[in-house]
């Protein structure tokens, strides 16, 4: 089951924060179909945010036709985001985590790291 970290001071919107994180668990395939997500009570249990909000993301997914809601039984994976190549275990993460580590050796930081993937990214699509 997915947990949901939320950052109050990064500036995006708590609700988008969920639908980005239940996005990304999809296409790295830690959720597939059939999954169920935590129930609004309990993704305010863990984080303190407003039931509303999970509520509001989880209407999003359903929009974005990603999840279904079963009533009595929860939230429920309806397909997958995932791309064979970053899944858990594929040669392409296990070069991702080479490259890190080489980063890593010349200094770079999690900050570095991420500006100069994010520049690389943006020319490349």
């Amino acid at each position: 089951m997915i947990e949901f970290r939320v950052d109050r001071r990064c500036g995006v919107a708590t609700y988008l924060q969920l639908v980005q994180q239940v996005k990304q668990a999809l296409r790295l395939g830690l959720l597939g179909p059939g999954d169920r997500l935590p129930t609004a009570r309990e993704v305010v249990e863990r984080t303190g945010i407003n039931p509303n909000t999970v509520l509001k993301a989880y209407r999003e997914l359903e929009r974005e036709d990603l999840v279904e809601p079963r009533p009595g039984l929860g939230t429920f994976v309806r397909r997958s985001l995932a791309a064979p190549g970053a899944a858990e275990g594929s040669p392409l993460r296990a070069d991702l985590l080479a490259w890190l580590d080489r980063a890593r050796s010349l200094g770079l930081g999690r900050e570095d790291v991420e500006a100069l993937f994010q520049a690389v990214l943006d020319r490349e699509f």
